[in-house]
């Protein structure tokens, strides 16, 4: 392990920091990239409290402008395999320590991100390319994690059970599964890391994170902040890597023996492959997969309320969310109102441009890919007979820009109404009954969130418990919340993250009998 730490002196650390911040190579037109506060930044992985190195070293870009942030330590099998071994050697004095200190541990973590929540909103920005304001409220949101999980690892109750004889008493304990797997995605690269490491480290377990390549450095920061908060060495650890690394990466994560329990979150194809490497040493495995949300819009229902929801709902993170609308069904009688006022409130209220350009509500899809897949599905739409509302088109500003986009006349034989875009588009299928728009919706393979509008009470109740999905929101489009439990059905995964549930997830239950008495 010795050969690939970096060694802790403060001129190479200094050295390191000032090339990981100086603005490299530009490939692309638009605004130079932003300079990363550099009390946050680092350019290695972190292994059992120490920052390291690795034999090589892959880019961070800004998909804004293409231009390279940085520098981050490419990790392969090796370092993961030292970080899993450093995980399981903290594991015993992490889970034997008292759950009130587990919680002030987590509590000041949380007061260090409250305290640094610009400069850590910056880093996203930077390297997911999200407006800064929503990058503010991802902070807040992924702080809220470590709030409330330091909450709930006071309350891991075990149970004392009535027993069918005398001389015996039955008790049930809840204990930590040991060493957890993380591996995270790019679009929220800070909550979606809280949101599973302040369960498992509430419930007593150790973590090693592999964040998306496109977004390490918001992981690197929430461990210098970890660090900071006295976190103990080996109980978080991070292995940063490039996309070439992922496979062997994630492989070694979920076939490694000392792992107990996989959390991912990511594409449902990925999240299998994931699941075929548990299965040899059948580990516990979380799944936060992909969705293809309905939003339903019922003749009763508040059209310009429902507006405003799909605006919200479809366009946060230029669409880019696993919980984003992705279908739209609008009952006949009020299918052009809704499309009309729709089109309107896109022209009016979102602008695209830079994240950090103030005013700016849409900014760049992570990658030219993403861009690729949004023109794919608006050109079969149209070849099938779809009309373009508004949109439509790659934005002036930079390759990785598009327009915010809404079709209409949809059939559910596109390819649009198929698949999960993951970006600004926004197609419109009119139905007649309420029976229609419920089979449409379940139609799916996937059931992470759905949406729908109504002032029927009736109705509300009927399709709140006929649609097949993990998350329900009614007559709102902005439903995740820490309190919560989130997760999905059918393909989109296993198991809850967040509220009372999540920390579940990290937990095993021993049943004791104490006979003799």
């Amino acid at each position: 392990m010795a050969s690939w730490r970096l060694p802790r002196t403060p001129l190479l650390l200094r050295a390191a920091q000032r090339l990981l911040l100086a603005p490299l190579r530009r490939s692309g037109s638009g605004p130079a990239p932003p300079r990363l506060p550099g009390s946050l930044v680092r350019s290695g992985g972190f292994v059992g409290g120490r920052w390291v190195q690795a034999a090589a070293a892959f880019p961070v870009l800004d998909p804004a402008s293409g231009a390279e942030l940085g520098r981050v330590a490419d990790c392969g099998v090796a370092e993961a395999r030292a970080a899993v071994r450093a995980a399981w050697e903290a594991g015993p004095g992490w889970s034997a320590a008292p759950a009130k200190e587990r919680s002030a541990l987590l509590r000041k973590w949380y007061n260090l991100m409250m305290e640094n929540k610009d400069d850590l909103a910056k880093i996203i920005t930077a390297e997911n390319g999200k407006p800064l304001k929503e990058a503010q409220g991802e902070i807040l949101y992924s702080a809220s994690f470590l709030e409330w999980f330091a909450e709930e690892a006071r309350r891991i109750y075990g149970v004392i059970i009535p027993p069918s004889v005398k001389d015996r008493r039955l008790l049930v304990l809840k204990q930590p599964v040991g060493v957890a797997a993380v591996i995270t995605p790019w679009n929220f690269p800070s909550a979606m890391i809280t949101r599973k490491v302040g369960a498992a480290l509430a419930a007593g377990c150790t973590v090693v994170v592999k964040p998306a390549e496109d977004t390490p450095l918001s992981a690197l920061a929430l461990a210098e902040l970890a660090n900071q908060a006295g976190i103990p060495a080996g109980v978080y650890n991070v292995v940063p890597c490039s996309q070439q690394q992922t496979p062997a990466v994630g492989e070694a994560l979920c076939t490694d023996p000392l792992v107990a329990k996989i959390s991912f979150t990511g594409s449902t194809a990925t999240g299998k492959v994931l699941l075929h490497h548990a299965a040899g040493t059948v580990k516990r495995v979380s799944m936060e997969l992909g969705g293809h949300a309905p939003f339903i819009v019922f003749d009763s229902a508040d059209v310009d309320r429902a507006v405003a929801g799909a605006l919200a709902s479809k366009y946060r993170n230029s669409g880019q969310t696993c919980v984003c609308t992705n279908r739209f069904l609008v009952q006949k009688r009020i299918h052009d109102a809704f499309v009309e006022k729709f089109a309107r409130a896109i022209e009016r209220e979102l602008h695209v441009g830079n994240g950090f350009d103030e005013g700016t509500t849409q900014g760049p899809l992570i990658n030219e890919k993403a861009v690729g897949k949004v023109e794919r599905h608006i050109s079969d739409a149209v070849s099938q007979g779809a009309s373009i509302v508004t949109g439509g088109k790659r934005h002036s500003f930079g390759k990785n820009f598009f327009e915010p986009t809404l079709l209409s006349n949809v059939t559910t034989n596109m390819l649009c109404t198929q698949e999960e875009t993951f970006g600004p588009l926004a197609p419109v299928i009119k139905f007649d009954t309420e029976a229609e728009a419920v089979a449409i919706a379940n139609s799916a393979n996937v059931g992470l969130a759905g949406y729908f509008y109504s002032q029927d009470p009736a109705q509300i109740w009927r399709v709140a418990e006929q649609l097949e999905v993990g998350i329900v929101g009614v007559n709102e489009g902005l439903v995740s919340s820490v309190e919560c439990p989130f997760g999905g059905v059918k393909q989109s995964g296993l198991g809850r993250e967040g509220s009372k549930y999540g920390i579940d997830e990290y937990l095993e239950i021993k049943y004791v009998c104490f006979g003799g008495l």
